[in-house]
């Protein structure tokens, strides 16, 4: 749910403080408690250099196993110190942490041996680029790792309700997309193999989910 595009200034800029002080707030209280099963059963095997794109609050360091190179790919400036603080609780006591968009990463190619993305791809800007910017990077057999909320099946009430919310949802949710068929996009971005569960969780707009990965 938070944007992994480009910095902004100005009242967007404004816009990205008020939701970096949300969602330090709001993660540690009920989003990491609900996808605690499918983080550790994603993340806990990763290995060597990992790159985490939207690392927001640092969520994710939980799950992590001592030892990975870890970079995140954050450009909400104003989620930076927060990122830091749980970085030191987790005991990673050099974080690199850089401002960078998903949708140009500025990383060498086939450098990486897994990317992670959970409640990202939903905010992006474009979408093909960022999964193709991901595949640029991984390494031959490396995992781009995701957990995302998506679109409802067309045609149902909950696809219609996120549709209807949706210019609404972006405003205050960081540029947030309720209704991404992000599946699609993953499935579509030529990856020599995809993985992909459907689920739900109760989340009103965001409760449909996917969870996998996918490997160059």
């Amino acid at each position: 749910m938070r944007n992994s595009s480009a910095p902004s200034n100005g009242r967007a800029g404004l816009g990205q403080r008020l939701f970096a002080f949300w969602y330090a707030q709001a993660d540690p209280l009920r989003f990491d408690r609900t996808f605690e099963a499918v983080k550790r059963r994603l993340l806990a095997d990763l290995s060597g250099d990992v790159l985490e794109i939207g690392p927001g609050t640092g969520a994710n360091f939980a799950y992590f196993q001592p030892g990975i190179r870890w970079i995140g790919a954050e450009p909400n400036l104003f989620m930076h110190p927060h990122l830091l603080r749980t970085a030191r609780r987790a005991g990673l006591t050099a974080p690199d942490i850089r401002p960078l968009a998903v949708e140009s990463l500025n990383l060498p190619d086939e450098s990486l041996d897994a990317v992670v993305s959970t409640h990202v791809m939903c905010s992006v800007n474009d979408q093909p680029r960022a999964l193709g910017e991901i595949r640029r990077v991984l390494k031959p057999g490396g995992r781009f790792v995701f957990l995302e909320h998506v679109a409802a099946p067309r045609g149902t009430w909950l696809r219609r309700a996120q549709n209807t919310i949706r210019p609404v949802w972006a405003a205050v949710g960081d540029g947030c997309h309720p209704n991404r068929e992000t599946w699609a996009a993953i499935t579509g971005a030529g990856f020599s193999s995809v993985n992909i569960e459907h689920f739900n969780v109760p989340l009103f707009v965001a409760g449909p989910h996917i969870a996998g990965y996918a490997v160059k």
